[in-house]
């Protein structure tokens, strides 16, 4: 799959969670330290809960101690898509799945190095696949 996912609201509500459906289609947010990735380290891929897309690589997950998720880099920044938010107490980088436009989280400018970038992502828009590595 390749190609872009269109479904209607009322396919995207039989297919996600209620959880999933606010975050991902309504661009909502998991309290901090709730979500089921925050202090999770097995190794795989986590990949777009809504769609499959693979988004990020167990060994780009780091603890930025904000209660969510967070990774380097994404696996191919062209499985994401990156436009400006306003919609918080400043503007930030909303991060989207390539393949089906879901809201995935934000990317902050305060990470470790290589990239110097926080994607902070919500646990429910994640699905984690092991690798066994």
């Amino acid at each position: 799959m390749s190609e872009t996912v269109v479904k209607t609201d009322q396919e995207w509500k039989k297919l996600l969670t209620p959880e999933q459906y606010d975050i991902m289609r309504e661009k909502g947010t998991e309290p901090a330290f709730t979500g089921k990735y925050d202090h999770f380290y097995e190794n795989g891929i986590y990949s777009c809960a809504a769609c499959g897309l693979d988004l990020y690589k167990s060994e780009d997950k780091f603890d930025s101690k904000t209660g969510w998720p967070s990774f380097t880099a994404p696996i191919a920044p062209e499985n994401i898509i990156k436009r400006p938010d306003k919609s918080l107490f400043t503007t930030c980088t909303e991060v989207l799945c390539r393949w089906c436009g879901s809201h995935l989280g934000h990317v902050f400018n305060d990470g470790p190095k290589p990239t110097g970038l926080r994607y902070c992502m919500n646990s429910a828009a994640l699905k984690f696949v092991a690798t066994g590595k």
